[in-house]
Order: structure tokens, then C-alpha cells, then sequence
């Protein structure tokens, strides 16, 4: 049956997008159905967690194995204005938070330009980091829980922590 199953079109999408795990598969039904039901992020031609959000899912671009951490973590937001690129592998934890764009001091409709959000490959973010507008992540970056990430790291093989995030030490 299980062999039957997974033959459908609908799990060779799920397999396609390394979905198949228990949990992954609940989430992406779940995901699916706020989507259709509420309208939920219907904008996004990827999966993410039913209780995240993202602004301008236009504007991001995730790596291979990307999604499935993005389905699985959840109260997460991703706001795209300037963009956002994560690279292959990357590992995103519940409740991070990615801001591409500042608002405009005297103008607060309006957003300010600047450079998209750059994520390495193999990353780990970790649970309720914030990462703001312009910043770049080298590869095999750790990004402890609660960091707050101003600038950029783009070295690579480092571990960041604290509020400003700074380089603990290298891996």
C-alpha cells in the first residue's frame, strides 16, 4: 500500500521536496490547508510552516533541503523586501526572524533600499535569532539562539551569539 502510495503525483512532489518524513508530511497537509482554506501565505511557491509568514516570497530564494526546515520551524517571518537567499542545506529553527528592509525614518510607508539577505550554505540558525537588512552569513555559519545579527560575517566556519551577534569562535 505504502509503495501504491507513493507512487501518486502528490507524494512525488513531497519526495521531490525531501518531504517525506513523519512530521513533514503533517506539516505541508496542514500548510497546504490554511493555504487553500485562509488564503495563508498564497503567494509563496514554497512551503513554510502554517503559523510563519512571509512578505514578498517573490523576493526569496531557498537552497536544496531548504524547505523542509522551513516547514517543520514555525512562527518564523521573512519579510523580502530587499531580498533573500539561503543556501543549500541551511537549517532554520522556530521563530527566526529575516528583515530585509528598514522603513524610511520620515517616511514610514516607505521602505530603504538595500542589499538582499545573504545565507551560506550548511548554516544553522538557530531558535529566535533576528537577522537584519543588508546582512551576509558565510557557509558552516552557527547562529545561537536569540542572536541578533547587525552586520555581516562573510568568513565563514564561525559560531555567532549575542545581541549584537559576535564571533565566539571559529569552528
Amino acid at each position: 500500500m505504502k509503495g501504491l502510495l507513493l507512487k501518486l503525483p502528490f507524494f512525488k512532489k513531497l519526495q521531490q521536496r525531501e518531504l517525506l518524513s513523519k512530521h513533514a508530511r503533517r506539516n505541508y497537509i496542514i500548510y497546504r490547508s490554511f493555504k487553500m482554506l485562509f488564503g495563508l501565505n498564497k503567494e509563496c511557491k514554497f512551503a513554510i510552516h502554517f503559523t510563519s509568514s512571509a512578505v514578498k516570497p517573490e523576493n526569496i530564494t531557498l537552497g536544496k533541503g531548504v524547505e523542509k526546515s522551513m516547514i517543520l520551524s514555525g512562527n518564523c517571518y521573512f519579510q523580502a523586501i530587499n531580498g533573500i537567499v539561503i543556501g543549500d542545506d541551511t537549517i532554520i529553527a522556530p521563530g527566526v526572524k529575516i528583515i530585509s528592509a528598514d522603513h524610511e525614518i520620515n517616511q514610514l510607508a516607505l521602505h530603504k533600499k538595500d542589499a538582499p539577505i545573504q545565507i551560506g550554505k550548511n548554516c544553522w540558525i538557530g531558535a529566535n535569532v533576528i537577522i537584519l537588512p543588508g546582512v551576509t552569513i558565510g557557509n558552516n555559519t552557527i547562529i545561537a539562539a536569540g542572536a541578533v545579527v547587525t552586520k555581516s560575517f562573510p568568513n565563514g566556519d564561525e559560531i555567532l551569539l549575542g545581541i549584537p551577534a559576535k564571533v565566539q569562535t571559529k569552528k
